[in-house]
């Protein structure tokens, strides 16, 4: 907690305005603020989010399983502030998975942004899904990390434009692992590189607890979008690690700096848990 306080001032993201660590705290000077800084540290223990690593999985059994923690945590907080509730809640969770080829539609999304037909599909070996998330269409596939943040809100903040401004720059960061300028674009959930879309996002909050998230391409075969209008967005393209780098990226390395740069942004502390059988034990 006492490292995540120091490096406030860093962690807020690069579009908003920033104050160094004692103006944060108190103008009143370093002594107020260590005293501060103490209290702090005994009454806000760090925040804790469980990592899963789903591995490869089918994308509508993931769906569901996002929707039975996400209405888990809203059952246990809604039971806690009623003063019905026991024991410890159910910690936030964080999911990464690969999906075999799809294509799924958001709510606002528009279904003549998928160009081609069911027996296309098929021949592609791909499926294609309407679901509950924000935003257009767009595809998941091998070689592509999907997140899947599952947050209470409360127990961070409770701001959606906010979540998604932090989920972008975790995405910058890890671009910039790679020696690649990310950046965002008004107007335009996402992460872009040389004004390529490299990470998309769409979430669905309920209670202000999340679920949905990011889709980094690393490896992708990027041929699938030429499928879609990816995101409804019709006059730039998309692109990857891989191909900004002309190799092949190691998923798991990539992995570990998103995790490095969540812990970073959000201020908090993620433990791996273990796999989809693990998880699925926990929540069904």
């Amino acid at each position: 907690m006492l490292l995540s306080l120091l490096l406030l001032g860093e962690n807020t993201p690069r579009n908003s305005k920033k104050k160094n660590f004692f103006e944060l705290i108190s103008p009143q000077g370093e002594t107020f603020a260590l005293a501060k800084l103490i209290l702090i540290e005994i009454v806000m223990p760090q925040k804790t989010i469980e990592l899963y690593d789903l591995g490869h999985a089918a994308y509508q059994p993931i769906w569901d399983l996002q929707k039975s923690v996400q209405q888990r945590l809203i059952d246990e907080k809604r039971a806690e502030q009623k003063g019905e509730f026991k024991g410890k809640r159910l910690d936030d969770l964080l999911f990464f998975v690969e999906h075999p080829h799809i294509y799924t539609l958001g709510k606002s999304g528009r279904e003549e942004h998928m160009l081609r037909s069911v027996m296309e599909l098929q021949q592609l070996e791909a499926e294609f899904l309407k679901i509950d998330r924000g935003g257009d269409i767009t595809y998941h596939g091998p070689g592509q990390i999907v997140g899947y943040p599952i947050l209470d809100l409360d127990r961070h903040f409770t701001d959606v434009h906010k979540y998604l401004r932090f989920l972008e720059e975790i995405m910058i960061r890890v671009c910039a692992d790679y020696g690649f300028e990310a950046h965002q674009i008004d107007g335009a959930t996402g992460v872009w590189v040389n004004n390529e879309k490299i990470c998309a996002m769409g979430i669905r909050c309920s209670r202000w607890v999340t679920m949905h998230g990011f889709a980094l391409n690393v490896n992708t075969d990027l041929r699938y979008f030429n499928n879609i209008v990816p995101c409804g967005i019709d006059d730039k393209a998309v692109t990857s690690l891989q191909k900004l780098s002309g190799k092949e990226i190691d998923l798991e390395e990539v992995k570990e700096r998103v995790v490095f740069h969540f812990q970073e942004i959000f201020g908090v502390t993620i433990t791996p848990k273990g796999s989809l059988q693990e998880v699925e034990q926990i929540i069904l």
